[in-house]
């Protein structure tokens, strides 16, 4: 939900005061209290007219006060509201940007490599954990062919360009027969042509759509669940995380929210979900707390950036993940710089 009217609705003393205790929290990680805030007011203000300012704050949902007498922290809603109204984003710093550039500037084709390197100076600098995303295998197709196995089993056999062959097992739909699995894998060769796995499958969608009638219904499902297979087993696509022990150090009075955490980075290895985090627009995106559909911890954020060939295609991703209270300014452009410089040397390796 947008928190954009909340911010135009405040005037210049309440963001005044609003920003500042996000501010000192992110600094500090401890709540803020009123007379704190008097001393660096742009204007002379009491406390309690700062008690009166953060109380009107915490009544929009953008501030709370983790017990009575405690000063104030920003909420979810207050963060995001921050990050999108509020937040000065600082230049990458010199010696941050000379750490990414001597990362990436080995002269090597080990393309895992070069991105592992890129993961263990992510989180150093940042003190998070960091994540990237490997590039899929993405040479254009030559061949498909469904093999059946029995009446519960089946084999879709993909062979790409450069020669590489892939072999899935999978459950196919009820009731398929001989020419079923002939009429799909007819059906998929006659578009796989020149086409990588993630361009057949957005071909394929327009033209089950397009050409419902030429094709049997049982050949359809068989296709959609043999690309759903490769989908979800492309065995080139990785997460790799670094940095783990920079939760330990950032969160210690929170053990079991970030075991849980651990699991959920060692669990969930859906690269496609992941990666969809960042299809929605081109650059940075940033997930405070719950909005991180991806892990089920709440306490985390993340800040991640997609990195493109030269085609301006997406076939990667960076990030770092850390507690709702990272270094915002920071982190956003040294993730932006890093994913750019990536995706720069990544297409120059391929070409």
């Amino acid at each position: 939900m947008s928190t954009r009217p909340i911010l135009d609705e405040l005037n210049d003393r309440s963001r005044e005061v609003f920003r500042r205790v996000v501010e000192a929290y992110l600094m500090t990680g401890e709540p803020v209290g009123s007379r704190t805030l008097t001393r660096d007011m742009s204007e002379k203000v009491s406390a309690a007219t700062v008690r009166n300012v953060m109380q009107d704050l915490e009544y929009l949902g953008l501030l709370d006060a983790p017990h009575v007498s405690a000063g104030r922290r920003p909420t979810q809603q207050g963060l995001r509201m921050f990050v999108d109204g509020l937040m000065e984003i600082d230049p990458v710093a010199p010696t941050d940007r000379a750490r990414i550039e001597e990362t990436l500037g080995h002269d090597s084709s080990d393309v895992a490599g070069l991105l592992d390197r890129v993961g263990a100076a992510l989180s150093s600098m940042t003190h998070g954990a960091s994540l990237v995303l490997t590039p899929k295998h993405e040479a254009p197709i030559r061949h498909i062919e469904f093999v059946n196995l029995g009446t519960d089993r089946a084999l879709v056999v993909l062979v790409y360009s450069d020669g590489r062959v892939e072999n899935r097992l999978f459950t196919p739909p009820p009731g398929q027969t001989p020419s079923s699995m002939r009429e799909a894998g007819n059906f998929l060769n006659a578009l796989a042509e020149g086409r990588t796995l993630t361009e057949l499958r957005t071909q394929f969608t327009q033209e089950i759509s397009r050409r419902r009638q030429e094709i049997d219904g049982l050949a359809a499902a068989l296709i959609e669940q043999g690309l759903a297979i490769w989908e979800s087993n492309d065995s080139d696509a990785r997460l790799i995380v670094r940095g783990r022990a920079n939760l330990l150090d950032a969160e210690a009075a929170d053990l079991d929210r970030i075991r849980e955490l651990f699991d959920d980075l060692e669990r969930k290895r859906d690269i496609a979900q992941f990666l969809d985090l960042t299809e929605q627009g081109d650059g940075v995106r940033i997930f405070i707390g719950s909005e991180n559909k991806l892990f089920s911890l709440s306490g985390s954020s993340l800040v991640v950036s997609p990195y493109m060939n030269s085609d301006r295609k997406i076939i990667g991703a960076v990030g770092v993940i850390g507690p709702t209270r990272l270094n915002y300014g920071r982190i956003v452009p040294i993730v932006d710089y890093t994913a750019h410089l990536v995706g720069r040397v990544l297409s120059g390796l391929k070409g």
